[in-house]
């Protein structure tokens, strides 16, 4: 528990951010001075957290300046300020941001490997000094220096960024759009999973409804974007493959029936679980133009599998994958996720290096973010003991057996809720990157999503604005408010 007492909001978003990025799932309460004061001469609660104590954080605004304390219970006492301007927000925040970094850096002993940072895209911040001219070399110094990121960081910044910054320059991709389909069929549902997934064994008898409802959507967009030209369609999930064969042909069908699948530059789908993928399957999705899968094990470690809720066995990943490659597959995909409950670094590398042999064209890693809905927060007491999370080290063996591999980084994002404020990253080798992850991280064109739980995303670049419209999460509430969601779409795209 940290109490937090601030007599200036000025910066209450940067407090929090940064904060968490050090004291993980913390609570934060925020409390009037005199009620800071009297929480500190409480006794200790058993179960406060912070190895037992409780943390006071105090930050107090006067002219020019922010001084800055944290305490604990046990009296330790750790002080920092800042000189500046703090009401010019625009100019002074890296400013502020760097004074509560040192603040929390001393207070712990520790660092962070991407320093006071904690936005979602850092590419974006690199990707605009290369738009300047500016060299490699300054910006790895500058984002070092501005950010307080390892080099290592910024090294790798660097690399997505020129990488995304080339495909990007190659196609005129704001004039047109990309189409994305959501599934949430699963044949379970993962302990860290909250994304819209439903298990087919309680759900299925949904199947027909939902489609018949995706349908109509897909209808809708069709006739509303037919003027803009279609660059990628990414069917995810859940897991597209968890429906049947002819649910699965019918799928593809109606996307032909409304898309013009010939001329677009990527169609991907996600055959996400190897316990759902069949022959017959694969090559439906081949038949009907899709050039990239995702099989994904996430682990390659039986008795993590087993403790997720993963009902597959390893040797399924790799008969899945044979299988893919046997019916004309070149450009596969694969998932996997570090940090996992009971697994540590060489849990890690004995996935890479099962992974490595395969030879996959991609390879999307990502580190365990722990989020409100999913089980493993749930009951977080009960896995509390197994889960490390992810770490530094583990990403940097991740990059270094990737490059072996033949492999660069190509795209990255960062999610809350990670522990150590890390980043999810897709490497691939050249050519074989996944144009839809590149435009959905950079923001350059709308992505329009169908079905349940699905998000809509509007760019508009000439005002630097992005506006969002959500679909509902629940099967059974998106086929009975179809129309709903498509009014969503349709007040958005003739505002």
């Amino acid at each position: 528990m940290i109490y937090l007492y601030q007599n200036n909001k000025e910066y209450d978003y940067d407090v929090r951010a940064i904060a968490l990025a050090f004291f993980e799932r913390e609570k934060i309460v925020e409390v009037s001075e005199q009620e800071w004061k009297e929480r500190l001469a409480e006794p200790v609660p058993e179960d406060s957290g912070s190895g037992g104590r409780l943390l006071f954080l105090k930050l107090e605004y006067k002219t020019e300046q922010i001084d800055g304390l944290v305490q604990d219970s046990a009296g330790r006492q750790v002080r920092e300020q800042v000189f500046c301007d703090y009401s010019d927000h625009g100019t002074n925040r890296n400013a502020v941001s760097r004074f509560l970094y040192r603040l929390f850096s001393k207070y712990t002993g520790r660092t962070l490997p991407w320093g006071m940072l904690t936005g979602i895209r850092p590419t974006k911040i690199v990707m605009n000094w290369l738009d300047q001219g500016m060299e490699e070399e300054e910006i790895r110094r500058r984002f070092t220096e501005t950010y307080l990121a390892d080099v290592q960081k910024a090294d790798l910044c660097c690399k997505v960024a020129s990488r995304e910054r080339e495909i990007l320059r190659s196609h005129t991709f704001e004039q047109e759009y990309s189409l994305y389909i959501g599934i949430p069929f699963c044949p379970t549902t993962c302990l860290y999973c909250s994304f819209a997934s439903f298990p087919v064994s309680r759900f299925g008898d949904r199947m027909d409804a939902y489609l018949d409802a995706l349908k109509k959507e897909m209808s809708f967009v069709a006739e509303a974007f037919g003027s803009k030209p279609l660059t990628t369609i990414y069917v995810g999930g859940g897991t597209p493959t968890a429906l049947d064969e002819p649910r699965l042909a019918r799928l593809m069908d109606m996307i032909h029936q409304y898309f013009p699948v010939p001329s677009i530059r990527e169609f991907t789908v996600e055959a996400g679980r190897p316990d759902s993928v069949s022959r017959e399957k694969l090559q439906i999705l081949l038949d009907a133009g899709v050039g990239r899968i995702s099989i994904n094990p996430q682990t390659m470690h039986q008795e993590t599998l087993d403790l997720i809720g993963r009902n597959h066995t390893v040797d399924q990943v790799e008969d899945a994958y044979h299988m893919a490659r046997e019916v004309g597959f070149t450009n596969i995909n694969m998932d996997m996720i570090t940090g996992l409950p009971g697994e540590d670094i060489s849990h890690v590398r004995g996935t890479l290096d099962r992974l490595g042999a395969l030879a996959p064209e991609s390879l999307t890693v990502h580190s365990l973010a722990i989020k409100r809905a999913a089980h493993l927060n749930m009951e977080m007491e009960r896995y509390q003991s197994l889960v490390k999370g992810s770490s530094n080290d583990m990403l940097c063996l991740v990059d270094e057996t990737c490059r072996n591999m033949g492999m660069e980084p190509y795209y990255m994002y960062r999610q809350k809720n990670i522990p150590g404020n890390l980043e999810n990253i897709g490497y691939s080798i050249p050519g074989k990157e996944c144009l839809y992850n590149i435009l959905i991280m950079e923001e350059k064109q709308d992505i329009i999503s169908c079905g349940a739980g699905a998000s809509t995303k509007y760019v508009y670049p000439e005002e630097n604005r992005i506006e969002r419209t959500e679909n509902v999460k629940n099967i059974d509430h998106y086929i009975n408010r179809i129309d709903e969601m498509i009014d969503r779409k349709r007040n958005m795209t003739w505002q």
